[in-house]
């Protein structure tokens, strides 16, 4: 039996610049040199959080867009967070927790491709990557999650 759970997004925006500015980004000694991603990423107490499900591949219409096509999902998937982001006030530079769940681990290069036009490439977000077997819709090859700041 597959059961879906919901994911989310937690975001935080500061009023003045785009990042809080209290927000920290480690990536601490004694640990891997992260490639895309941040290990730790710290931040203040009274924040506003936002919390998203998880998006996947469809379109404002309920529409899967891109069906076999990882690359195009991605696209759409990123555009999909981009715009639940602006709907709060906030943008791809608040976030700082992303989970992403694939369904082909072989298709990274397009995932990051995807990500990396939205993400803070200079202060990359915290994130789990996981391979899974199947997701709650047939067709879909990929739903994220994400997590920001706005004090």
């Amino acid at each position: 039996m597959f059961i879906r759970t919901a994911c989310c997004l937690a975001l935080v925006v500061s009023a003045g610049s785009a990042h809080a500015a209290d927000v920290r980004y480690l990536n601490p000694a004694g640990l891997s040199k992260p490639t895309g991603y941040t290990h730790v990423v710290e931040v203040p107490a009274g924040a506003r959080t936002l919390y998203l499900s998880g998006q996947i591949a469809l379109d404002a219409k309920g529409n899967l867009v891109g069906a076999g096509d990882f690359a195009a999902q991605a696209e759409q998937v990123f555009a999909n967070i981009d715009t639940a982001l602006k709907a709060s006030g906030a943008s791809f530079r608040n976030v700082v927790k992303i989970n992403m769940y694939v369904t082909d681990m072989t298709q990274l290069k397009a995932l990051r491709a995807a990500r990396d036009k939205y993400i803070d490439v200079q202060h990359p977000p915290a994130s789990t990557l996981v391979e899974v077997n199947k997701l709650a819709r047939e067709g879909l090859l990929l739903e994220v999650e994400a997590t920001a700041v706005v004090p």
